[in-house]
Order: C-alpha cells, then sequence, then structure tokens
C-alpha cells in the first residue's frame, strides 16, 4: 500500500478504473433511487479516493465516525465488498444510516453503534490494530482535540493502554430503534497539494493506520478554531504529511484527477459538490 499522493492515486485510478466505474455506477443508483432522504456529503473525487485507498489497502477493520444518512458508509462498505474481506464499525449519534444501507451490501461486515463516540467506553471499542479510519462528526475544535488526544494514541504505533476487558458496545439490529447518547459535544505546496520540503524523498509504502477528515479544505486555509485549524497544526508539529483533492487549497492536484478521470470516462458528476475538502494522512 502507498501514502496518499497525488502520483500514487492517479496509478491507483488506472489500476482501478473498471471497479470504479461499477461503484460509481451503484452509488448513483442508490442516491437517486433515496431521492431527497438521502443527503449526500462527500464530493466526487474525495469518495472515490476513500474508495481507491480502501480497495489498495485491503483493509481488516475500517471505522467511520460520523454517518449523517450513509453515503460515506455505503462508499465503504461498497470497497470492502469489491475487497472480499474487511469490516466497517460506523458510529453516529443519529440513526439516518440505517434506512439507505441496502442488506446486501451490509451483509455480515457491517456494525452500526448510535451515540456519541466520546461517551459510554465507545472508544474503547475501537480495535487498536484499525486500518482506516474516516472522520466526518463535528467539526468543531474540541472534537478535533478529543480524537488527537484519546483516539489517534490507541492506533497504529502509539497504541495507548488498553484495557483487557474493553466496554463493547452492542450492535444496533437492523431496523430497530436506538437510544442515541448525546454529550457536549506539514507544510504543502499551496497550488498542487504536494508535501514540499528539504527532507530525502521518503519511502511510501505505508504501515500506520489510514485516516480521512472531511469538510478541512472548503478554503484555502480553514478557518481558526476550527476542526481542520486544530487538526493541521498537530500535522504540522508531528512532520506528517497529508494529501487534499480540495479545489480551493490544491487546485492543481484537483485538476490533475479531473483531467484523467475525464480521460477514464469517470466524470460524468454523480453529485453537484466539487469542493473535494477532505484530507488523507497516515499516522505514524
Amino acid at each position: 500500500m502507498q501514502r496518499p499522493t497525488l502520483d500514487a492515486l492517479l496509478r491507483l485510478y488506472h489500476k482501478y478504473a473498471g471497479d470504479l466505474a461499477a461503484a460509481r455506477r451503484s452509488q448513483r443508483e442508490l442516491l437517486f433511487g433515496a431521492g431527497r432522504s438521502m443527503r449526500a456529503k462527500l464530493d466526487d473525487i474525495e469518495a472515490e479516493v476513500t474508495y481507491l485507498l480502501l480497495r489498495e489497502r485491503r483493509p481488516s477493520t475500517v471505522v467511520e465516525i460520523g454517518t449523517f444518512d450513509g453515503w460515506s458508509t455505503t462508499w465503504i462498505l461498497t470497497a470492502l465488498r469489491d475487497n472480499g474481506c474487511g469490516e466497517l464499525r460506523s458510529f453516529d449519534i443519529r440513526d439516518g444510516v440505517l434506512r439507505h444501507v441496502p442488506d446486501e451490501l451490509a451483509g455480515d461486515r457491517w456494525r452500526f453503534t448510535a451515540g456519541d463516540v466520546r461517551g459510554m467506553g465507545m472508544v474503547e471499542s475501537i480495535p487498536p490494530s484499525t486500518d482506516y479510519l474516516f472522520l466526518d462528526a463535528a467539526h468543531s475544535a474540541a472534537f478535533a482535540r478529543w480524537y488527537l488526544a484519546e483516539l489517534f494514541p490507541r492506533l497504529g504505533s502509539g497504541v495507548a493502554e488498553i484495557s483487557s476487558d474493553p466496554v463493547q458496545p452492542p450492535p444496533i439490529p437492523r431496523g430497530a430503534t436506538p437510544t442515541p447518547v448525546y454529550q457536549r459535544q506539514p507544510v504543502v505546496d499551496l497550488e498542487s497539494g504536494v508535501p514540499v520540503d528539504n527532507r530525502e524523498p521518503v519511502d511510501e509504502s505505508a504501515d500506520g493506520t489510514l485516516v480521512s477528515v472531511h469538510d478541512v479544505f472548503h478554503r484555502r486555509r480553514p478557518l481558526p478554531l476550527s476542526e481542520g485549524a486544530v487538526l493541521l497544526k498537530w500535522l504540522a508539529d508531528k512532520g506528517i504529511d497529508y494529501f487534499t483533492p480540495s479545489a480551493r487549497r490544491a487546485p492543481l492536484a484537483n485538476a490533475r484527477l479531473r483531467e484523467l478521470r475525464a480521460e477514464l470516462g469517470l466524470d460524468e458528476p454523480i453529485r453537484a459538490g466539487r469542493a473535494n475538502p477532505m484530507v488523507f494522512f497516515e499516522l505514524p
């Protein structure tokens, strides 16, 4: 598996072009079949990049924090289905996702838990061996500080001390009504989105947990005191490079991806959004 860089993603678009085309067709049918009841939150390129990284990584465990109506959930499950392996554990305080994930896609590969992942021992149920972490939840500075302090240290090589008997919240049966738990809520080239520094080129092979965080770059820079601002400072302090397909932050990378998608016949819009504000990186 390669780290999420522009060059790596261009190769993955070529490698999985046929499967991605089929995934896009099924996602389009799902979205239009649901009508206005399903509000898709991921733009097309960031959703496709998520799918491609999951296909190449072939994760055993994916954790999704923030499902909303299930658009990201179904993209993730489609990648796991196409891989023929892997499970997804999803968390959200609302259960709209249960109405939109088809039974045949959920299969035995999906578990949904309703409630605030910051409470009731839920974070202890997230496996330290998680291969891919997808974050699209509160988008507040407080939420970012929480996952940087409480969740990231559990994953990858920086695993925190784990209880030998962690609390396992029961999965929500499909069709059941859950009772949500509510609680309080590196330097890159601005044009290309490719990291630039004075270090030697690094090996692109990946060993740590891959992470994607949504809604970071709706602008060239995130707003002060936002989730994105807190996250980017942490990444810079840790020396962790990231990739974004954001049209505002990395217009040249965004343009190159759109150009390749057109060449591969993958450019028909599924949804209207073109911001693609997600960031992708690997935990050390």
